[in-house]
């Protein structure tokens, strides 16, 4: 069996885990926004603004992925991620005095997790043997799933302890740890000159990405929900310790990635994302039942199982037969896809809210995870089943693949 586990896949697990607890420990910045006076749609658009950089921003980061190189583009990811933190602690006063400057830093700190996202996972491609994509990319995901469990956490405890300060301290320590950890590696590819591969915006009229980015989108209103609105929902029903919900959701996203990791390297990652969109939507579902740390505990141990195997194959499924030039854009396309539905999510959920209250904004958002269902590729080939060229694929296999 081809090795898996190399020096750096864990140097990269290792910056992907920093980067994203960095990120993570911002699922608590809603209580920050809540202090200063915001309203639900204030939460949503700042909230939102954050992956609305990340979105509009991707087609240039996966250029440059591909163009200057995954290491060096994480790089200047994990500088961002390191640096902008910091702007935070210059916030005071009310949050209608600092709007524009709060949106701003938003919209910068966006730019950072787009870069990291996006190289470290077109890294880990590189170098994941193919027979073992799907398994690969899951257990690999594992360290970004444990930074959203421990980001929370820490951030809960340094908020109640110090207060938002050291907060904004401990997500710029976590980045430069991500900027540490990977600075020793070669780069996975480095482009020939001279070598014309198709733009980003041509990724478009791709059948298969098109299905993976509609489900991506999906799965980024899942996201949305619970990282946007879990906290403050849970502070109006005096529930203190809303990091039960972010532990039990990263615990179960671990354990199903370990315990089914092969899965769809040997049936196919079609055959995932229906029972994967079920689960996410019954956990965000379940929300609108929530009265107790016990059904907190339980929505997130939902989402989490259909988030273990959600983000894994979708991913695989972007990027499987793709060629190496292109794979930055690919996972450029893929993961942009979630940011959007992220930003979408936390804009619309947000005037939900605010209307109807937050039983209304997780029903909806669950309703929304389950459209998925409608564009499942139920009638796909086995993924390991050799496939004709892409050009072809999409006009000869309408099902297949998408």
């Amino acid at each position: 069996m081809t090795t898996l586990y190399t020096a750096p896949f864990l140097l990269m697990g290792l910056a992907n885990f920093s980067s994203i607890a960095s990120f993570a420990c911002f699922y608590l910045f809603p209580l920050f926004l809540v202090d200063r006076g915001a309203s639900q749609t204030d939460v949503g658009l700042i909230m939102g603004s954050f992956s609305l950089s990340a979105v509009l921003c991707r087609p240039w980061v996966a250029a440059m992925i591909d163009r200057f190189g995954r290491k060096r583009s994480l790089t200047v990811g994990t500088l961002i991620m390191t640096v902008v933190p910091l702007a935070y602690i210059g916030l005071r006063g009310g949050l209608h005095e600092t709007y524009v400057f709060l949106l701003l830093i938003r919209i910068f700190h966006g730019i950072g997790l787009a870069l990291c996202s996006t190289a470290v996972f077109t890294y880990i491609v590189d170098i994941i043997p193919t027979s073992r994509l799907n398994e690969g990319l899951g257990i690999f995901g594992v360290s970004g799933l444990i930074g959203l469990a421990v980001g929370p956490v820490l951030a809960e405890m340094v908020i109640y302890q110090w207060g938002f300060t050291f907060h904004f301290l401990l997500a710029s320590l976590l980045g430069l740890v991500a900027m540490a950890s990977h600075l020793g590696l070669r780069e996975s590819y480095v482009k020939p000159e001279h070598e014309a591969s198709p733009s980003f915006f041509h990724l478009f009229r791709r059948k298969k990405l098109l299905m993976v980015a509609v489900l991506a989108a999906l799965f980024g209103i899942a996201a949305a929900a619970s990282g946007g609105f879990v906290a403050p929902y849970a502070k109006t029903l005096q529930l203190r310790f809303v990091a039960v919900y972010y532990v039990s959701y990263s615990l179960a996203a671990v354990l199903t990635r370990f315990g089914g990791a092969r899965l769809g390297d040997r049936i196919g990652e079609h055959r995932l994302l229906p029972y994967a969109l079920i689960l996410s939507g019954t956990g965000l579902l379940l929300m609108t039942l929530l009265h107790g740390s016990a059904i907190l505990a339980l929505a997130g141990l939902l989402s989490g199982c259909g988030h273990g195997f959600l983000y894994p194959s979708l991913n695989a499924l972007a990027v499987r037969d793709e060629p190496i030039s292109i794979r930055g854009k690919v996972t450029g396309f893929f993961t942009g896809s979630i940011e959007a539905g992220v930003f979408l999510g936390s804009l619309l959920l947000g005037y939900v809210g605010d209307w109807l209250g937050f039983r209304a904004l997780f029903l909806a958002a669950g309703c929304a995870v389950l459209l998925g269902l409608i564009v499942c590729p139920w009638r796909s080939a086995v993924v390991g089943i050799p496939k004709p060229p892409l050009q072809a694929w999409s006009c000869r296999n309408r099902h297949a693949g998408s």
